[in-house]
């Protein structure tokens, strides 16, 4: 499919990728909670549940670039791209990690920001470090958290394409 497409429409032995609507609003928030509760159960939260759902549905779905994997119409992972070639969030619900959501998510990104991404993950997010790295990002920076919300330490990751 083209870049334009609003669908990555893939085998019926995995999820389909596509643009977030209105209505996955509150799954979206509810797969990026439980995303950040299961694998950063130490790491403070900067906003509450309320405040989250508020920014996806009033912010993210309607503003940037949200997309949704879902499986028999289930969203089991979300993702936000934003301009400047940046990946603001890619989460999955718990109970699909490792199981090919993310792989589609972060290939789509990929062909919607040919040239690169950006992106960042605390540094005590093991797996999501492992995931960007596996998917030919490179870390290039670090921060001890000032900046950030949480206050945590993170991890500046940038994708080029052929590895430049």
């Amino acid at each position: 499919m083209g870049t334009g497409s609003n669908h990555d429409a893939l085998g019926a032995d995995g999820p389909v990728v596509r643009r977030a609507t209105g209505r996955d609003a509150p799954a979206v928030a509810g797969v990026r909670l439980r995303s950040f509760a299961a694998a950063l159960p130490g790491v403070r939260r900067a906003r509450t549940d309320r405040q989250v759902a508020e920014w996806i549905r009033e912010t993210a779905v309607p503003h940037r670039e949200t997309w949704v994997a879902a499986v028999r119409g289930e969203v089991v992972g979300m993702m936000v791209l934003g301009g400047g070639g940046e990946l603001e969030q890619l989460h999955l619900d718990p109970a699909w990690r490792g199981r090919g959501a993310g792989d589609r998510l972060v290939g789509l990104a990929k062909r919607r920001r040919p040239d690169g991404l950006v992106l960042w993950t605390f540094q005590a997010n093991g797996p999501a470090r492992r995931f960007y790295e596996r998917h030919g990002s490179c870390g290039t920076g670090r921060t001890d958290g000032a900046r950030n919300e949480e206050r945590e330490p993170d991890i500046r990751y940038e994708w080029r394409p052929g590895g430049r």
